[in-house]
């Protein structure tokens, strides 16, 4: 049965969708059978994907919602191995369509079971907020993995997320583990960015990646030409990275 991990943090622009798409297609490269669903209505992992938001398709939406089933959601990309299931503006609106549902936090985890099998791992790119699509994906997970930019506030609303976790844990989902913290947007050069992973590393320990996510021009420019970093530039160091984070996830779910 495919692992669930869903990549989460509720602060912005710290490389979630980045990761949820280069993590997904490395691991396809490396010839596991992938599905990276977009949970986030501002869709930016479906057109990365080289996949055109503007084309109405079924997706997250319908499959929260219990209007389409996961199988008639899912579309091949043009990366062997990996499928999506796409996100659309509509998304937006399921926050408030799914309130007075019973069990909408279990909407997401029913729609999967009868894909789970088909699949080696099941990646959800969540939005950056602790809304209730994200809580979704957290009752669907196995594990979420949390990256974190190697900047100032990098530890801020880190504490929220953890007690979020907690609280998941408690209620919905207590097999929910984390499986790792991911440092991003790291600057060798910048002595900030050297003192956050110390940060990170001595509060949390083995919890976090040995990989690393440097800043890297060419995973800013991939997603413009809606292709991950391996397709758009496979010898940078954004390739190298994200190969990395795929083993070792691979090794860790040996």
């Amino acid at each position: 049965m495919g692992k669930v991990i869903a990549i989460a943090n509720q602060k912005g622009g710290v490389g979630k969708t980045t990761t949820a798409v280069n993590l997904a297609s490395a691991l396809a490269v490396l010839e596991k059978k992938i599905l990276l669903i977009d949970a986030d209505p501002q869709a930016n992992a479906t057109s990365g994907l080289g996949i055109a938001v503007e084309e109405k398709k079924a997706g997250t939406y319908e499959l929260l919602e219990h209007t389409a089933n996961a199988e008639e959601t899912i579309l091949p990309t043009n990366v062997p191995h990996l499928d999506l299931i796409p996100s659309h503006i509509d998304l937006v609106a399921i926050e408030i369509e799914l309130v007075d549902k019973a069990e909408r936090e279990y909407m997401l985890k029913k729609a999967l079971q009868n894909v789970r099998e088909d699949y080696d791992f099941i990646l959800i790119d969540c939005a950056p907020s602790l809304g209730l699509i994200t809580l979704n994906a957290l009752t669907a997970a196995d594990a979420i993995v949390i990256p974190i930019q190697c900047e100032y506030f990098a530890l801020e609303g880190l504490g929220k997320l953890l007690n979020t976790i907690k609280s998941v844990q408690k209620l919905h989902n207590k097999t929910l583990d984390i499986e790792g913290l991911l440092l991003t947007m790291y600057d060798a050069r910048l002595r900030l960015s050297n003192q956050v992973v110390e940060e990170v590393k001595k509060h949390f320990g083995d919890m976090v990646f040995n990989t690393i996510i440097q800043r890297n021009i060419r995973l800013s420019e991939a997603p413009s030409y809606g292709e991950n970093i391996i397709q758009y530039d496979a010898t940078s160091k954004g390739a190298q990275n994200y190969l990395s984070l795929a083993e070792e996830v691979l090794k860790k779910n040996k």
